[in-house]
């Protein structure tokens, strides 16, 4: 079946706004390193907060948006089966924020951070071995650059030790469970809005937060009112607003794509690192970021839905 020109041009519309969504959703994002390291509580009790701060915000937006007409992604979950969907995106999530918390007390923050952004990858390998998805030479091209950009941007920092063979482990598992997620929502996109996945799955993934946080030994709670700032920046910032971009462009975007795209939260994190810190960014770093963003629109080339 054909689509008409005005149905093409619509179609098309929305994914340039889908894109736009999934970049600012991604950059967004990149600030929850920095908000990580400004927190007065530990890595673990801050990842906790970030999740239980967020369920008021999400349950209110639900509350105040009108209920949308009966179309794709408008249902609510009416089953067990529905429930338990969106409670493993929610699990997905806090475990790679939990993973990801205990790979960079393990290895160096570089290769917890290079190896969690293999994500792109798990997702191809993922989406082939469980709904035989393809992908283009064109796209596998743009992978490998954006995946060697990356590379490129961090080699700087990377340590390759015996002693933090643990540590790259778990950050692999880290991208394991990222790409778990995007594919997860991917999937329930179709039938539920971002408002209805993410009022649901968020608690889950503060449940499973919480014993983590405990077993850390952190203290739980900040001391003083900026403490708290930064954690509501954290849950308002990256989890609400750029979480829930991304969980919206995934219903119009493939999520191969998608996930590559999330790329740029590198190179957008060694810019305010720069910024606010004034870390050093140097030409291996430049050539790096540009060789990501080179990458990215050589997958969405071969992403283009036919």
């Amino acid at each position: 079946m054909s689509l008409s020109p005005s149905s093409t041009d619509g179609r098309l519309r929305i994914e340039r706004i889908a894109i736009l969504a999934l970049f600012i959703g991604a950059i967004t994002i990149a600030f929850a390193p920095i908000l990580v390291r400004l927190s007065e509580v530990g890595p673990s009790a801050t990842g906790f907060h970030r999740f239980l701060l967020a369920i008021p915000l999400y349950w209110a937006i639900a509350a105040t948006l009108p209920r949308p007409a009966l179309a794709e992604g408008s249902e609510r979950p009416g089953t067990v089966r529905d429930f338990v969907l969106i409670a493993m995106a929610g699990v997905y999530l806090a475990a790679d924020v939990a993973v990801w918390h205990y790979s960079i007390q393990m290895t160096t923050v570089a290769n917890s951070t290079l190896l969690a952004n293999v994500a792109p990858v798990f997702v191809v390998l993922g989406g082939w071995l469980l709904f035989r998805t393809r992908v283009t030479g064109t796209y596998l091209i743009g992978l490998a650059a954006a995946m060697t950009g990356v590379f490129i941007l961090s080699r700087a920092s990377l340590s390759l030790s015996q002693d933090h063979f643990i540590g790259d482990l778990l950050g692999i598992l880290t991208a394991v469970f990222y790409a778990a997620y995007q594919m997860s929502v991917e999937r329930l996109r179709k039938r539920f809005s971002t408002v209805t996945i993410m009022k649901y799955a968020i608690p889950v993934s503060a449940l499973v937060m919480l014993p983590v946080a405990l077993a850390s030994g952190e203290d739980l709670l900040p001391v003083t009112l900026a403490g708290w700032g930064f954690l509501i920046a954290l849950a308002a910032g990256p989890q609400v607003f750029g979480q829930g971009l991304i969980a919206w462009a995934l219903a119009h975007l493939p999520v191969a794509f998608a996930s590559v795209s999330l790329l740029v939260q590198p190179v957008t994190a060694a810019l305010v690192a720069w910024a606010l810190f004034g870390e050093h960014i140097g030409l291996q770093q430049g050539i790096g970021a540009v060789i990501v963003l080179g990458g990215i629109m050589l997958a969405r080339r071969g992403s283009i839905r036919r």
